[in-house]
């Protein structure tokens, strides 16, 4: 609400200096007010966190998911990402993966704290015999209008790499694996991009053209393999909710 407030004094300053200013800073506030009465009603909805789990494990077998020991997913297979679960409260939730259908040993028993209020992403990561969770903070805030994107480096077995526009520039660079990087505020519009070792300028893998709409944000996850199977290959995610 600070710049609804400070965008509310602007267009007071400016109402009889200026009435161009006034009537643009009037508009600014409006839209603030209105992205916060947004906002304060999601919360209101979900006021504890929501999370989604990503089956990013490339080689790793469907998998259910236990948390708290209550089975929540049931045979989630790999590049598959679940809607996002709400949670009661903010809290410490220990999860298990277990192979689709069977109840003996889990693969993998790790926890992960979240927060009230808060979306995220818990992506099962590396291979089969060094299964791990990565736990990613999702923000769906977008100012009116706009888009925003953001990079998510999955596959084990590549170097860092830079994400550039095809025939352009870097959007992000030297992206490590298990490395997240900020969003990008982007102009609602079709992307084609391609995925480079870090610092060259032969490309490794292209993005199929990624069509961003207004008032979304976005997640691209590079999964697979570089060598061997399953193959490198990019993933488009939608972080806003309908």
């Amino acid at each position: 609400m600070q710049k609804a407030i400070m965008y509310d004094m602007l267009s007071n300053y400016y109402k009889y200096r200026d009435p161009n200013l006034h009537i643009l800073y009037y508009q600014k506030h409006l839209e603030r007010v209105q992205e916060a009465s947004r906002d304060f009603q999601d919360q209101y909805r979900h006021p504890g966190p929501l999370i989604r789990i990503f089956h990013a494990s490339p080689g790793a077998p469907s998998v259910d998911i236990y948390l708290n020991g209550r089975k929540v997913i049931r045979s989630l297979a790999f590049k598959q990402e679940t809607d996002y679960i709400p949670l009661k409260k903010g809290d410490t939730y220990k999860i298990d993966i277990y192979q689709a259908g069977q109840q003996g040993q889990p693969l993998l028993t790790k926890s992960v704290k979240v927060e009230d209020g808060q979306r995220y992403t818990v992506a099962a990561i590396n291979d089969p015999a060094n299964l791990d969770l990565l736990l990613i903070a999702d923000d769906h805030k977008v100012p009116k209008g706009e888009s925003k994107v953001r990079f998510v480096h999955l596959s084990p077995d590549a170097p860092a790499v830079d994400i550039v526009v095809k025939n352009g520039d870097p959007i992000f660079s030297n992206i490590a694996y298990r490395q997240v990087t900020d969003y990008v505020g982007i102009t609602p519009m079709t992307l084609m991009l391609e995925v480079r070792p870090a610092g060259q300028k032969k490309s490794v893998l292209e993005i199929p053209p990624l069509r961003l709409r207004p008032n979304r944000s976005y997640t691209i996850y590079a999964v697979g393999k570089l060598s061997g199977q399953p193959p490198l290959e990019p993933l488009l995610v939608q972080d806003t909710l309908e």
